[in-house]
């Protein structure tokens, strides 16, 4: 996110109307919701931890407990069973949405 001068790019009565509201501060502005960018969808981290997730699962099938799950992947236990309860077949709650959800 850069900074743009309103003077530059908005017109002189939206500037005035703006500035009864905020005077000379920065003030950030957001997307449209249309236009709006998913949680990591920039920098690919969305499906490190759906890939990390999926591994936990299997080492959980496998027969590893969320302790040693929890150690192994410097996660606490809770996160642990979280991972696992979201990851079972069924559970339709995917990994973005559960960061949005959060994010609010």
């Amino acid at each position: 996110m850069g900074y743009r001068n309103a003077g530059d790019i908005l017109p002189v009565e939206i500037i005035e109307l703006i500035q009864q509201y905020v005077d000379g501060e920065n003030i950030y502005i957001p997307r449209r919701a249309e236009k709006r960018l998913k949680w990591g969808s920039q920098t690919g981290i969305t499906q490190e931890l759906s890939d990390r997730n999926r591994q936990i699962y299997t080492d959980f099938r496998d027969g590893l407990t969320p302790a040693q799950l929890g150690e192994k992947y410097y996660l606490s236990e809770k996160s642990i069973q979280r991972i696992i309860r979201d990851m079972r077949p069924g559970h339709s709650a995917s990994l973005s949405d559960q960061r949005i959800a959060a994010d609010r």
